[in-house]
């Protein structure tokens, strides 16, 4: 209970300090490296640092192992990509700040309650689901699979960092839009979107991590990799009404 009233005393510090665009800036940029840059690094180095334990949890061979080449040149497209998102962020900013209108989440000094932080990470969720098992489908047809979405499927085992590996167009489509979309659907917290975005960036860079710790959380998006033709979700979730999962294909071609 202290610790609560004392982040919620800092909290209100900090809403009421600094400018609220500021904030939203510096929050996202801190969740972005607490949460995809650390967990790629570790999941990256685990070969290295603890070689036994990851060969057991290893999903699928690759091919031949990424080299230190290709390892650098998916560096360089992750960070292109993030530079292009912060600028967009920055311009966005910026524009919403000099115009007078209020950020798409909000910040306010009351920390949300465990609830509305809960559901709101939910719902965020769903709406994530949703709207990337599409987008990610449509750019698995022939057209967009070659101008666009190739890109990504580089790595047919894929690694970590290779989560944010992708050509500009989709990651801000694909990898950037589903992220912000629940913010301009419901009244966000931005607190609750923080945790959201956290969340989703364990998930992304330990689904592309090629290895699989907990209870094959990993494998689906995995499969997605090997197979292409499955697992278009992040949750399973339209992948099972439109029988798109691994298990469901499987199915249907025993049947056949």
């Amino acid at each position: 209970m202290g610790l609560t009233s004392t982040f919620a005393r800092q909290w209100a510090t900090i809403v009421t300090t600094y400018p609220h665009p500021l904030i939203e800036f510096c929050g996202s940029l801190v969740v972005q490296v607490l949460f995809f840059w650390i967990p790629c690094s570790i999941y990256m180095s685990l070969e290295h640092i603890a070689p036994a334990f990851a060969r057991r949890h290893k999903i699928q061979p690759a091919p031949k192992p990424a080299t230190r080449s290709d390892i650098l040149q998916c560096l360089q497209v992750v960070l292109r990509n993030q530079v292009v998102a912060t600028i967009m962020q920055i311009l966005l900013l910026g524009a919403n700040h000099f115009s007078g209108k209020p950020s798409k989440y909000r910040i306010v000094p009351v920390l949300p309650s465990a609830f509305e932080f809960l559901s709101g990470i939910a719902l965020s969720i769903l709406i994530r689901e949703v709207s990337f098992y599409y987008i990610h489908r449509i750019f698995h047809q022939p057209y967009f699979y070659a101008r666009i979405h190739k890109t990504h499927h580089r790595f047919v085992a894929p690694m970590s960092l290779a989560a944010q590996y992708a050509s500009i167009p989709e990651h801000i489509v694909a990898n950037i839009m589903p992220l912000v979309l629940p913010g301009l659907l419901f009244d966000c917290h931005i607190l609750t979107y923080w945790g959201f975005l956290a969340s989703q960036l364990i998930d992304t860079s330990t689904v592309h991590s090629g290895y699989d710790f907990f209870a094959r959380v990993a494998e689906m998006h995995d499969k997605h990799h090997e197979l292409f033709n499955v697992n278009y979700g992040v949750i399973g979730l339209v992948d099972w009404v439109h029988g798109t999962n691994n298990g469901a294909r499987k199915a249907r071609v025993k049947g056949s």
